[in-house]
């Protein structure tokens, strides 16, 4: 059913409703006003004839019939469109249209009452008369039917005015109702064209003037834009899960024929030489760990592939630094790492991929970054500049030559004898791009050996257009390029 049917019926029943309890109200009121003006005459009448009641009561107490037939015309002629009632020590006169003698009267009453006599309603007063050789009650009588035929004609009024409410009102809402809806007919029929599936057309800003309306299509916006953002962000998971497989069999291919050879040669010579046997094991673990830092690897960029905005909180990069630094430490304990950084620097970021970020660089220059006496000497810093934080790491090795730093941000590009996954690099590209910041390789800051620079901006977060680092190679938000890493 349509709104705008839905409204005309529940006004077309509701202001009949209405009326007839108003109706109700006011016949009430006009009962209470007729009754209040019947009893206004009932008393302006008792105080008209009591002087002549109080004459009719003493002449009978005085046994004086001709004088007191005399008051009682004279009491009925007062009393004109009333009934009277005169009920004495030893008589009771009465007069004009009143109840039957019969019908018991209230012993005591302080105002007007209701007498009712066969299906008849009277008003009756009672009004005590004292005085010397004078004591009784003289009641005052009126029908109570004069103001039943205006009741009557209010209530057929009321009820004829809820009849006709009942159609004109149901129409009038109707046709209103239809003209206020009409934005919101016209909404769901640009809404009804629309096919997220299909097109890529989307609902327009177009404001009605109608606030719920305009409501409802800045929600189905929302909903769609929603829509649109969780359908590319499955496509990505979907295409990023299709690349890591052909990604991992690409790369997987070459280890595991090598050690499929290997495994070969010891099952089909058992009696190998030691010295080939070692050799060959030797080979073996090689390539197990090989494989088992790709399978790492590629986790990683996986993560960072699909990690969401709401993964992302306030990041203190010294205190990532510290922890990174400590954990090189550990796994290098001959080597030299020094640590400068400023304190209380933030950024908003995510901080499993800042430390992945710090990891792969520290592990980049330990690998790369000896001096020609075969000593790792690792420089990390870490300081602000304006609106960005900037993080440093310098190391002593050879450097890096102009020409290699335009690929080894691509996935599996390695070095000249680099003996790791190729993807150590592309991690610190993506985590860079995905923080909005930027990476710079350049010379030593004393000549020699490779500076990695990193810029972050302190007030970002925002996930970059581009994430898919499985897919593509890495290189829209970084300067330039560095020598690759063994990690």
């Amino acid at each position: 059913m349509r709104l705008s049917t839905r409204i005309g019926l529940a006004v077309g029943l509701t202001v009949p409703l209405l009326v007839l309890a108003s109706g109700w109200l006011l016949l009430r009121l006009v009962a209470q006003d007729l009754r209040h003006e019947e009893d206004e005459h009932l008393r302006q009448r008792a105080t008209a004839v009591a002087p002549d009641a109080r004459s009719l009561l003493r002449a009978a107490a005085a046994d004086r019939p001709r004088a007191a037939d005399t008051r009682e015309r004279q009491l009925y002629s007062a009393a004109l469109d009333v009934g009277v009632r005169v009920v004495g020590p030893t008589a009771t006169f009465s007069g004009g249209p009143q109840p039957d003698a019969s019908v018991a009267l209230p012993a005591r009453s302080a105002g007007p009452v209701t007498v009712r006599d066969a299906g008849h309603s009277w008003r009756a007063l009672a009004v005590p008369i004292r005085g010397p050789r004078a004591t009784g009650t003289l009641w005052v009588f009126r029908p109570d039917t004069a103001d039943r035929t205006q009741l009557r004609l209010v209530r057929r009024r009321v009820v004829l005015t809820a009849l006709l409410a009942a159609p004109l009102s149901g129409l009038l809402a109707w046709g209103v109702a239809t003209g206020a809806t009409g934005p919101l007919r016209r909404l769901g029929r640009r809404a009804a064209g629309l096919d997220p599936r299909t097109s890529a057309a989307r609902l327009d800003d177009e404001r009605t003037g109608v606030r719920e309306v305009d409501d409802l299509a800045s929600t189905l916006r929302t909903v769609l834009s929603r829509y649109d953002e969780q359908a590319a962000r499955t496509a990505e998971a979907l295409e990023t899960a299709r690349s890591f497989s052909a990604a991992a069999s690409h790369e997987l291919r070459t280890p595991l024929m090598s050690m499929g050879t290997n495994l070969d040669i010891l099952t089909d010579h058992p009696a190998l030489p030691e010295p080939d046997r070692t050799e060959v094991l030797a080979d073996l673990r090689s390539e197990h760990a090989r494989l088992l830092g790709l399978l790492m690897m590629l986790r990683e960029l996986g993560r960072g592939d699909l990690v969401g905005a709401e993964a992302f909180g306030t990041v203190d990069v010294a205190e990532a630094a510290d922890a990174a630094v400590a954990d090189a430490r550990r796994r290098a304990p001959q080597a030299r790492i020094t640590l400068r950084a400023e304190p209380g620097l933030t950024v908003s970021g995510w901080e499993p991929g800042l430390r992945l970020l710090l990891d792969n660089l520290l592990v980049n220059a330990l690998a790369h970054g000896r001096d020609p006496q075969g000593r790792a000497t690792v420089a990390v810093g870490v300081a602000g500049n304006g609106a960005e934080a900037v993080i440093t790491v310098d190391d002593h090795g050879p450097g890096v030559p102009p020409e290699a730093r335009e690929w080894i941000f691509e996935r599996f590009r390695r070095g000249p004898g680099s003996a790791g996954s190729g993807l150590g690099l592309t991690l610190v590209a993506q985590q860079t791009a995905l923080h909005r910041g930027s990476v710079a390789v350049m010379d030593g800051p004393d000549g020699a050996g490779a500076r990695f620079e990193i810029r972050l901006p302190r007030a970002g977060g925002a996930l970059p257009d581009r994430r898919d680092w499985l897919i593509g190679t890495a290189g829209a938000n970084r300067s330039q390029s560095s020598h690759k890493d063994a990690s």
